[in-house]
């Protein structure tokens, strides 16, 4: 299989939404409807509205299954990706910023509202970032991070040498410290497809 080649249960995925397969969306949703949910809960902080926007998501991907391009990614990225940008267009609504000019809302709200749009798209970018990464770097951070445990400690219950513990965290933590870096320019645009 080629590199860039998409993993082929996205390809297959894709082509049962394409034929309209009832069962390929619920199976869609089952894998990935908690990662739209938290990851809409994340930067709105309304579960009414984490819900609203993770309907938005699954209706947009049943209705549009070839916006999904593989060759920009996995379809977990997609779904991410599309969970985003309707969370952030949610939240522009909900503050009444969308559509209005920069002289009707001002820079303070305007402001204001970018600043907690980047905070959350941090936070869910690190979220993601920790569900995805090996469960052997997971396992070191949750026990030095959230179990409180000093490197030492996590060698012995990983059950590995010292160095290695301390690999895994530095590796575990280098990953999580790209939480807070934009996207390069010209790099992928945060959904594809037509928009929702």
């Amino acid at each position: 299989m080629t590199k860039n080649a998409p993993p082929r249960w996205d390809r297959k995925m894709q082509q049962r939404l394409a034929r309209g397969e009832a069962a390929a969306l619920g199976e869609l949703y089952d894998r990935f409807a908690a990662l739209v949910h938290s990851q809409a809960h994340r930067i709105l902080d309304d579960e009414t509205a984490a819900d609203l926007v993770t309907r938005d998501v699954f209706g947009y991907v049943w209705e549009n299954p070839d916006a999904y391009d593989p060759k920009q990614g996995s379809m977990r990225s997609w779904v991410a990706r599309l969970t985003h940008r309707q969370s952030v267009r949610r939240l522009r609504e909900d503050d009444g910023l969308l559509g209005r000019t920069d002289e009707e809302t001002g820079p303070t709200a305007d402001t204001g509202l970018e600043e907690r749009v980047r905070r959350a798209t941090a936070a869910a970018r690190a979220d993601y970032i920790v569900a995805s990464m090996p469960a052997p770097l997971r396992a070191a951070l949750e026990l030095a991070y959230v179990q409180r445990r000093d490197y030492r400690q996590t060698a012995a219950d990983l059950g590995v040498t010292e160095d290695e513990a301390r690999r895994r965290l530095r590796l575990g933590l280098q990953l999580l410290s790209t939480a807070h870096t934009l996207p390069l320019e010209g790099a992928s645009p945060p959904g594809y497809g037509r928009p929702l």
